[in-house]
C-alpha cells in the first residue's frame, strides 16, 4: 500500500461532486433528492444526509432510483465528514423538550439527533456493513477523513472506504458558522493500492515533483470560487482533484498550498498505460 517513504498510496475507484447551483457539478438540492435516490425512504431525512446519499449514489455510478440489493458488504466502511449536518434538528428537538417535555418530540426526529446520523444512514441505505464513523473536526474534517480512510485500509479493518462529505446551509448552521455556508456534498471511494489494479491513485504524504495543477490556495481555490463547504471542504477538494486529473486531462493534481520546499500533501494521479504514473 505504501509508495515512497512516508507516503501512503490508495486506489480511487469512484468520485462525485454533488454541488447544487454550481455550473458543471450541479446536483439536486435536498428537497429534490428523490430525483437521484427514488422517493422511498426519504421522509424525515436530514438535508445533509440527503446530500450525502446523492453524492455516494453518483460516485457508485448508479442509475436514478437504483437501490442496493444483495447481501451486506461487510468490507466496506463509511467515513462521513460534516460539522453542522444535523444542528437544525438538534435545535428543534431541544426547543420542543424545553417547551413541552420529551413527549413532544417526534419519534421520526429523534434518530436524527445522533451525531453519527449521516454516516450510519449512508451505511444502512447502501448496505455497507464495515465500520462507520462521523468526523466533525472543523474545516479540516475532510482531510482528517482521508487519513482515517487510509488507516482503515492499512489496518485491514476495511477493503473499501466510502469517504463522503456533506454540509447544509440552513438557518441554524449558518448562524453557528462564522461566515456564509455553501450546501453541497462530495464522495471518494478508496481501496488499497495494488499494482496495475486501477487507473487513479491517491498519494497521502509529501510528494514531488510539484504538479502543474493544484487545488487550494494558489491554484483552484474551492472556497474562493464556490464558497465554504466547511466540514465537506476536504472531500470536495479530493473529488475535484480527481475530476481535473481524469476528466480535464491534467494527469496529476495536487491538493494543498504551493510550498517552496516541495509538493502538496496529497496528490491524485491518473495512470496512463503509455506513460505510467505521470
Amino acid at each position: 500500500m505504501s509508495g515512497r517513504a512516508g507516503e501512503t498510496r490508495l486506489l480511487l475507484t469512484g468520485w462525485s461532486l454533488h454541488l447544487p447551483g454550481i455550473e458543471g457539478f450541479d446536483g439536486a438540492p435536498p428537497e429534490k433528492a428523490a430525483t437521484v435516490l427514488g422517493r422511498k425512504g426519504l421522509l424525515y431525512k436530514e438535508p445533509s444526509t440527503r446530500l450525502a446519499l446523492c453524492a455516494v449514489h453518483r460516485a457508485l455510478g448508479w442509475e436514478p432510483g437504483q437501490r442496493a440489493t444483495g447481501s451486506i458488504e461487510t468490507g466496506t466502511a463509511v467515513v462521513a465528514c460534516s460539522n453542522l449536518g444535523n444542528v437544525e434538528t438538534v435545535a428543534k428537538v431541544t426547543r420542543a423538550v424545553e417547551a413541552e417535555g420529551g413527549r413532544a418530540v417526534s419519534v421520526l426526529d429523534a434518530p436524527n439527533v445522533s451525531p453519527n446520523v449521516v454516516a450510519s444512514t449512508v451505511a444502512l441505505w447502501f448496505g455497507f456493513g464495515g465500520p462507520n464513523l462521523m468526523l466533525c473536526s472543523g474545516s479540516t474534517a475532510g482531510h482528517a477523513g482521508l487519513r482515517m480512510a487510509s488507516l482503515l485500509l492499512r489496518s485491514g479493518r476495511a477493503t473499501r472506504v466510502v469517504l463522503v462529505g456533506a454540509e447544509p446551509d440552513d438557518e441554524i448552521a449558518s448562524i453557528l458558522h462564522d461566515g456564509p455556508l455553501r450546501a453541497g456534498s462530495a464522495c471518494a471511494i478508496l481501496e488499497p493500492w495494488r499494482e496495475n489494479a486501477g487507473r487513479v491513485v491517491v498519494d497521502v504524504g509529501p510528494g514531488k515533483p510539484m504538479p502543474r495543477c493544484t487545488v487550494g490556495p494558489g491554484g483552484f481555490d474551492v472556497k474562493e470560487r464556490w464558497g465554504d463547504f466547511y466540514g465537506a471542504h476536504g472531500v470536495v477538494e479530493l473529488a475535484l482533484a480527481a475530476h481535473l486529473a481524469v476528466t480535464e486531462g491534467e494527469g496529476r493534481v495536487g491538493i494543498g498550498p504551493r510550498r517552496p520546499d516541495g509538493g502538496p500533501s496529497v496528490t491524485v494521479t491518473e495512470h496512463s498505460d503509455e506513460m505510467g504514473f505521470r
